[in-house]
């Protein structure tokens, strides 16, 4: 069987730098273990980095854009149209992810993966890539969401973005997404991943959120819709890649190749929310190797978002009662990264400080 891209090997941590790493947090002037998770995340970074100094000097934001067929079924409370009037704020500067990539120093780009709606100002900015695959997905509650050639392009989209990035210097990689009715694939993912591989499968109701914020008589109809793409399927009989292909996006679908990517090219990436981490479980399912290079910034208000973060054994940063998507919450987490790198790099050691150490040592 010829392997695809996407199961290729994953670069690995380096555990030399790491065990540097861990004993250079356990000399410095603070009580081992006081600085919480940031140790942790700067212990990380530095096995990632294979440096045990490790610095995030190139982070760059992509936005995955795409519609979707099922919208059709009532799951979202905003029009379909809203997708490409988001694009287009993105670009102008005007939405949080724009201003929260000013304020990390961070580059933003946009990247159309296949908007219900035209894209008629491409051409007037760099930072927009339009490649669309189609006039969005098709509704996943009657059928597969995209087919396997449209699968496959859309893994390569997001392949393409981290090979960009790559070349550019970048050193950590945020996806951020946009597409009208994304929660509801993302909540499809979720239970199918999890209930493809559990004894104790769980709810489409416990997984299934409010999104925009729909009403219950929308959230119940939400739920249904998911019931019925799940009831289609014998989720045992399929790959990982054919669940993405039955229940994703076209952006999650680019999300998902390009974690894949990243970890191949040694590019750390910071998950956002509750659609990225549907991407980021894609991702793992298809090549486990990607966990090592996912930091997960965020636990979403979205109420089926820790479940997925249980499946994939990680921990957020933070709980700050986010659902806003684009990768904000991301954004909002990189300078806790930054911290961390920073007092694991400038802190002096007791030897340094001439400071007595713990005798319990």
């Amino acid at each position: 069987m010829t392997k695809l891209w996407w199961q290729n090997e994953c670069l690995a941590v380096n555990e030399k730098v790491k065990t540097e790493a861990q004993d250079r947090q356990g000399v410095l002037t603070k009580p081992p273990g006081s600085l919480g998770r940031l140790e942790d995340v700067a212990i990380m970074l530095a096995s990632l980095y294979c440096d045990n100094k490790p610095e995030i000097k190139n982070p760059l934001i992509t936005i995955f854009a795409g519609d979707h067929g099922v919208v059709a079924q009532g799951v979202s409370a905003f029009p379909q149209a809203v997708t490409v009037e988001m694009i287009r704020n993105f670009v102008n500067g005007g939405a949080a992810i724009s201003v929260l990539a000013n304020v990390n120093n961070a580059d933003l780009q946009v990247v159309n993966c296949g908007t219900a709606f035209e894209i008629d100002f491409a051409d007037n900015y760099d930072a927009l890539l339009d490649k669309p695959i189609a006039a969005g997905t098709a509704d996943l509650s009657d059928q597969s969401a995209m087919t396997a050639d449209q699968l496959e392009e859309a893994l390569v989209i997001g392949q393409y973005v981290v090979e960009q990035a790559k070349k550019n210097g970048v050193d950590l990689f945020i996806a951020g997404e946009m597409g009208i009715g994304n929660t509801t694939p993302a909540a499809a993912l979720g239970c199918a991943y999890i209930n493809a591989s559990s004894d104790t499968p769980i709810d489409v109701s416990d997984m299934t959120g409010r999104g925009t914020g729909i009403d219950d008589a929308a959230w119940g109809n939400k739920v249904r819709v998911i019931e019925k793409a799940l009831a289609r399927l014998d989720l045992n009989s399929l790959s990982s890649q054919e669940i993405l292909q039955e229940l994703g996006g076209f952006e999650i679908a680019a999300i998902t190749g390009a974690y894949i990517r990243c970890a191949q090219l040694g590019i750390p990436a910071l998950v956002d929310g509750f659609i990225t981490t549907a991407a980021a479980l894609a991702a793992c399912q298809m090549n486990p190797e990607v966990r090592d290079w996912l930091l997960f910034s965020h636990q979403s208000e979205e109420q089926g978002h820790k479940l997925m973060l249980a499946k994939l054994d990680a921990k957020p940063l933070v709980q700050l009662g986010l659902r806003l998507g684009e990768g904000s919450g991301a954004a909002t987490v990189l300078p806790l990264l930054r911290q961390a790198c920073a007092l694991h790099n400038k802190m002096a050691t007791f030897a340094e400080a001439a400071i007595s150490s713990s005798e319990q040592e």
